[in-house]
């Protein structure tokens, strides 16, 4: 019983994973075949979709572990905002690079623990918990200051000197309009997303605390007959979203070079539809980070085909992927209609 209980599982991954690579296949050769005369078709273009959703990348494999478990997190915006404006008046009060990235970091664990806290302990609703900390993240960013603060060299050469750092790419170099050979590039953030993104994936699939995921959230009472602490998992949970939304912070001020009150909004529910997309199923239980990684390629993907058209409005990526929220949503009712019947 329990290995066709996994056989589900895992089939149930597969489908949506194949789903969500299948459709990103389609939407970026239709974008190449399209607007192949524009460069959508050169290899800086997909690199680009990288860079510009580097910070992304980390936030949606924290939110990715927090679905998995059933819960969810809506203060990933207000976080990354409230991480940009420390990193930016850090900066401009003198402070460098190291401290500043630690305290950013220390700050991240320190509100997923009070955050996993209420959730695993407190037994309050995550979207509850999650709110009071947008809320509360919001605040606090006005709180450091109410002016938009850009990071300039004179400010912090390191941190400046990182975000404008190219990892030129050994492959895939073409030529421009006026002939000029362009090497394609990605930027720091891009490299440590993509550790994350490796990291988080072995955490899942190889260590016990990764499996728990998908056991608190298949079924909490069978995983807490199995002996696992429910409570103490889900507190984990969330204090590892943080500090993974803090390193996205980070990528996203790299990205940025500036804090602001109104940065980052609407960036929770990026995460949300990147890892939605990717097959992570709303109750929990299923899902994983490689398809929320194509996710959010696929949200890039469809805002840079806006782009290169040059004449839709630029609200047109959200009705894009509030199309694709919808059908994915269906997709993983309809499977979760199908497993309920199998057991049945």
């Amino acid at each position: 019983m329990k290995k066709l209980a996994t056989g589900k599982k895992l089939n149930s991954n597969t489908i949506l994973l194949f789903i969500t690579v299948a459709l990103f296949i389609v939407l970026y050769a239709g974008g190449c075949i399209a607007y192949g005369s524009k460069g959508f078709s050169h290899t800086q273009t997909f690199l680009n979709i990288l860079i510009t959703n580097s910070g992304l990348i980390c936030i949606a494999c924290g939110m990715t572990c927090v679905m998995l478990t059933g819960g969810i997190d809506i203060s990933v915006g207000g976080l990354v905002a409230m991480d940009c404006m420390m990193l930016a008046v850090g900066f401009r009060n003198g402070i460098g690079v190291v401290p500043m990235i630690l305290l950013v970091l220390s700050v991240g664990i320190v509100f997923g623990l009070v955050q996993g806290f209420c959730v695993g302990y407190l037994d309050i609703q995550p979207f509850i918990v999650s709110m009071a900390g947008m809320f509360f993240t919001q605040g606090m960013t006005a709180v450091i200051c109410r002016d938009q603060v850009s990071i300039t060299e004179e400010m912090s050469p390191i941190f400046y000197k990182l975000a404008n750092i190219k990892i030129e790419i050994p492959f895939g170099g073409y030529y421009n309009n006026k002939g000029v050979y362009m090497v394609p590039y990605v930027r720091i953030g891009v490299i440590i997303a993509l550790i994350v993104l490796i990291l988080t994936f072995l955490m899942l699939k190889y260590t016990r605390f990764g499996r728990s995921l998908y056991a608190v959230g298949g079924n909490p009472q069978s995983a807490a007959m199995m002996g696992l602490n429910i409570k103490l998992i889900r507190l984990k949970t969330y204090v590892l979203s943080s500090f993974l939304c803090s390193i996205g912070g980070i990528c996203y001020c790299l990205n940025t070079m500036s804090g602001s009150v109104q940065q980052a909004r609407g960036l929770e529910m990026d995460a949300i539809s990147s890892a939605v997309i990717g097959g992570t199923l709303l109750t929990g239980g299923v899902g994983n980070v490689l398809g929320s990684f194509v996710g959010v390629l696929i949200n890039g993907t469809i805002s840079s085909i806006v782009k290169s058209n040059g004449k839709l409005a630029s609200s047109w990526p959200n009705i894009l992927t509030a199309a694709l929220l919808f059908l994915f949503i269906v997709i993983q009712s309809i499977i979760a209609s199908l497993r309920a019947k199998k057991k049945a």
